[in-house]
């Protein structure tokens, strides 16, 4: 783990102790008690045939550590509206506000506006903001193998299935691969998929071909997501003849023009 995860993290352990005080987790148990039933994540994204074109995560974010301000006319709702127009099949937002420019409440403005199952892409770190996740309206969050012990992604799973939604349990190196795979698909089938993230941690810089590499020890392709660095169709094609027919794009997106035109050509 380099010291910028290092430091978000201990940021996020701040800042939950934080959010229990202001709400108590029996308050948001009451609030996810006043709500229906997640959006099938999941299912949104896996073919269960043989998959014959690419799925899109279309993601939400205004900015990144690595990318700065990637768009400044920024209107969550208004892009997902885009996104959703142009095909996609699921959304991601970013919630943490110090890095990312996002906030949890961008999740219901979200799902109000378009029926697509929502992601909440945050440093998951505390059994809290599991349940805080779905009160917000999540319908799956992301967990970092890289920031996380293995009994904690268990703890995790668990939990998140007993709430409704999907994971994304994304890696970066092979070993957090090999320690991952175990995992997918616990403690059922349908509620967990495996991300694997182009961009590498300590360096910021991504490569496609870190999907390819990795994909090749993954027996059950059609869970993996390929997360970072993807811009184009050719992308899409060359991932999909390693089996990989689930992606997750944003910052592509979200420098063009017009996020949902981009994404249509992105996959026509």
């Amino acid at each position: 783990m380099n010291d910028r995860l290092k430091s978000i993290l201990r940021r996020k352990r701040a800042e939950v102790k934080a959010a229990q005080s202001a709400v108590p987790i029996e308050r948001l148990r009451e609030q996810i008690s006043e709500l229906g039933r997640p959006r099938n994540f999941f299912q949104a994204v896996v073919d269960r045939g043989k998959a014959s074109r690419t799925r899109v995560i279309a993601e939400i974010k205004r900015s990144s550590p690595s990318a700065g301000l990637i768009r400044e006319d920024f209107d969550p709702v208004a892009i997902a509206r885009k996104y959703h127009a142009a095909g996609a099949s699921a959304i991601s937002c970013l919630t943490d506000e110090v890095d990312f420019g996002g906030r949890l409440e961008f999740i219901h403005a979200i799902r109000d506006a378009i029926p697509l199952p929502v992601l909440r892409k945050d440093f998951i770190v505390d059994p809290y903001q599991v349940w805080e996740s779905r009160a917000a309206g999540a319908d799956a969050i992301l967990l970092i193998a890289e920031a996380l012990r293995e009994s904690e992604i268990i703890d995790f799973q668990i939990l998140s299935v007993e709430l409704g939604m999907t994971t994304l349990l994304e890696v970066h190196d092979a070993e957090n691969l090999c320690r991952a795979m175990q995992h997918v698909g616990f403690p059922h089938a349908g509620y967990s998929l495996l991300g694997i993230n182009n961009r590498n941690l300590r360096t910021m810089k991504t490569d496609i071909h870190h999907s390819f590499r990795l994909a090749e020890l993954v027996e059950d392709t059609r869970v993996l997501v390929s997360e970072s660095g993807i811009t184009s169709g050719d992308d899409l094609r060359r991932l999909r003849e390693h089996g990989i027919h689930i992606v997750l794009v944003g910052e592509h997106l979200l420098r063009q023009p017009d996020p949902g035109t981009a994404l249509r050509e992105m996959t026509a």
